[in-house]
């Protein structure tokens, strides 16, 4: 059903949520599935995503990464770089050069 305010849907799980773009994310499931601990929990959910996508779940495997290969991810933007380099410094890593 589409509404003025997006597409009325509901996920795997029988949450029901409306949405403009054609992006298939329940938002109550991302809520839900945020960590509460580490880096991943300081990102929105495109970011976090995105890692995840690609297989980065830990700090090391993001210092195999260039900053700008980070960038080339859909999900992730200049914005989020001061968050992952502020968490890779913390750890004594960084970007791969």
């Amino acid at each position: 059903m589409t509404t003025a305010k997006g597409t009325r849907r509901t996920c795997e799980k029988g949450h029901t949520f409306v949405k403009k773009s054609d992006c298939p994310t329940c938002p109550k499931c991302e809520a839900e599935r945020k960590p509460t601990e580490g880096f991943m929990s300081l990102l929105s959910a495109p970011v976090r995503r995105a890692l995840e996508t690609e297989g980065i779940t830990t700090l090391p495997k993001l210092a195999e990464y260039t900053e700008k290969e980070i960038l080339k991810l859909h999900g992730i933007g200049p914005s989020s770089m001061p968050i992952l380099r502020k968490s890779l410094e913390e750890e004594g890593l960084s970007f791969k050069a």
